[in-house]
């Protein structure tokens, strides 16, 4: 596996950008979306397991503005500056360049697929509403019901507009996204988007139940899902060649 961090040029500056590639033949592309606390060793070891599954994978450094730092899971608070400092119209930049630099490996956009987790499952719903990839998988994103901030609101307008089929995974014991929020935003999907969507619960997973670098990984949870999100990737991203 060949491993690198790149640096793009994007509006406000420039953007570090882990990249992670298989060993042989790529089978397509994953544009890997960090939790609030950035692209710290989790999020690059989560780029290097798409990479083994045979994806060309890359991870944007979104608090790029604020210095690209990356935390620990020990303190929140400190992470709150860097998430204020933040647009859906800067990160949205940001997605851009990172698929515009696949683009330049040779990959299409219906090659491209976004994962993302935490803050980064919300902006997986505001990329699948803007640009038209080949997929989209956003796990525990809260936000998009309810906004988070007003520099990044709900997301539910983009319901009817969404270009990208989106899988959202979320624990049941998740206190910042209640169920109701869930089975909110599954009503207003199968009433309003017209590409494929779906989502999936884990009963008593929490926030965060993916990352085994948090007390709340849930392993059956994690297993279950990265399944689930490679095989939503395997059924929507065009074939590679």
């Amino acid at each position: 596996m060949d491993t690198q961090t790149l640096t793009l040029d994007v509006p406000g500056g420039q953007m570090p950008l882990y990249v992670a590639r298989p060993e042989g033949p790529a089978r397509g592309a994953v544009v890997v979306i960090q939790e609030a606390f950035g692209v710290n060793g989790h999020i690059e070891d989560v780029t290097r397991r798409f990479a083994d599954a045979g994806y060309h994978a890359v991870a944007p450094h979104l608090f790029h503005r604020t210095g690209a730092p990356a935390f620990g899971y020990e303190d929140f608070t400190v992470v709150i500056p860097h998430m204020l400092a933040m647009t859906d119209t800067d990160l949205l930049a940001d997605v851009e360049a990172a698929v515009g630099h696949l683009h330049a490996a040779g990959w299409s956009d219906r090659q491209i697929g976004i994962v993302g987790f935490c803050m980064g499952g919300r902006v997986t719903f505001l990329v699948a509403g803007n640009l038209a990839l080949g997929a989209a998988v956003g796990f525990y994103g809260g936000g998009i019901v309810n906004g988070r901030t007003e520099t990044m609101p709900s997301l539910l307008p983009l319901v009817t507009s969404l270009r990208t089929p989106w899988l959202g995974l979320y624990g049941d014991a998740d206190p910042g996204i209640p169920v109701e929020e869930v089975e909110q935003l599954r009503d207003e999907l199968n009433a309003g988007a017209d590409v494929d969507t779906a989502i999936v619960r884990y009963p008593g997973a929490e926030h965060g139940f993916h990352c085994d670098a948090r007390d709340s990984y849930n392993q059956a949870a994690a297993t279950d899902a990265w399944g689930r999100a490679l095989d939503w990737l395997d059924g929507h991203l065009a074939p590679a060649g």
